[in-house]
């Protein structure tokens, strides 16, 4: 493979149509799944210069930091991104439940032929 973006050492995000990056976070102390949301350019940037991750989203059209408004914000530990540079993994320290509903990770049900099962 000589393909720069999967071998090479620059980071050149590969945007999708909508010029988003999917951008999983997890808790740094545990490696806990804490949700999932899309980055812009402008997102990734402002995330990397301030330390609190900063999303783009989708039905406001507008970034956000998470926390502004409940002030249980993401401090970035680290950022990593995939082989092909579509994907971000974004391992942060919380500053209380991540999830709107109050929950400590938006993935707090899990899915059986029952339907679903709070954890």
């Amino acid at each position: 493979m000589t393909d720069p973006r999967e071998n090479g050492l620059v980071l050149d995000p590969k945007f999708d149509a909508n010029r988003l990056l999917t951008a999983v976070v997890v808790d740094a102390a545990d490696g806990a799944v804490l949700m999932v949301g899309h980055m812009s350019q402008e997102a990734l940037q402002v995330t990397q210069e301030t330390g609190k991750v900063t999303f783009f989203s989708r039905s406001r059209q507008r970034l956000w930091t998470k926390g502004e408004s409940s002030g249980h914000f993401l401090h970035l530990i680290e950022l990593r991104i995939d082989c092909d540079q579509d994907a971000l993994l974004v391992i942060a320290q919380p500053d209380g439940p991540t999830c709107h509903t109050g929950e400590r990770s938006c993935f707090y049900r899990r899915v059986t032929p029952k339907g679903l099962e709070r954890l």
